[in-house]
């Protein structure tokens, strides 16, 4: 008889579903683009060659921004520098980064959306196209343990980064790749999850079609008329809601 109860109620009736949260990073979370200020914060190390390295970083972005990007090739160029530089050069440069570039960036009303979804209970994960050695320490900034970025290939005998990707990268349909490998990792049903992503960017278009409650967040043009148009909730949240 109670089978048949339940049934009759619906499968999620009186029972609270899990919710898990997604954020996009750049632009999203933060009003920059880490790997963009990155590569930046490097060139004026004097880590890149400043004219060319400026021209192929801005060409990068022009089609990450188009919908256009080699994933792969712009994580062999914008990793390059510390390949080269090593663990300690390299570490002790991001640490100084976050000081100067992205503590900056961490704006009160986008910690307080994070801490607001904590606080109620939701799992909240970081998804992001960007590496991993440049997102880590933000992620920890803000006071979110998991992370989902693009991994990045290490050298049997050194231990450091060799400049490939590792695995499926965490960019367009591979967000939602990597999501449903996190979640088969912990014995989590996606269909059984209440989602909410928030993001920013049209290339990720596959994830928010995925998720349960899609967030439009300081949209791009072609998001934010894709959000008019399907009626998706649009948040300017370094401005006033909409």
């Amino acid at each position: 008889m109670l089978s048949k109860q339940l049934s009759a109620a619906g499968p999620t009736q009186g029972v609270r579903a899990t919710k898990l949260t997604l954020f996009d990073l750049d632009h999203t979370l933060i009003p920059i683009d880490s790997d963009y200020e990155w590569g930046v914060f490097t060139t004026a190390l004097g880590w890149n060659e400043a004219a060319e390295f400026t021209r192929r970083n801005d060409a990068f972005y022009a089609q990450y921004q188009a919908g256009t990007l080699d994933i792969h090739a712009y994580v062999r160029f914008a990793t390059a520098a510390i390949c080269r530089h090593g663990a300690i050069k390299s570490e002790a440069a991001h640490a100084e980064f976050m000081r100067s570039v992205v503590q900056k960036a961490i704006k009160p009303q986008a910690l307080a959306l994070v801490r607001q979804h904590q606080a109620a209970g939701d799992l909240v994960l970081i998804v992001t196209a960007t590496n991993e050695f440049v997102t880590r320490p933000i992620a920890r900034a803000f006071g979110v343990a998991e992370l989902i970025a693009i991994n990045l290939l290490r050298d049997p005998v050194s231990g450091w980064l060799t400049g490939e990707i590792d695995g499926t990268p965490s960019f367009r349909e591979g967000k939602v790749a990597r999501v449903r490998e996190w979640l088969a990792q912990r014995g989590l049903d996606w269909a059984a999850l209440e989602t909410t992503f928030y993001s920013d960017s049209s290339n990720d278009l596959p994830l928010l079609e995925k998720a349960t409650h899609p967030v439009a967040t300081n949209p791009d043009a072609a998001l934010r008329a894709l959000a008019t148009e399907r009626g998706w909730r649009i948040l300017e949240l370094f401005k006033e809601e909409k």
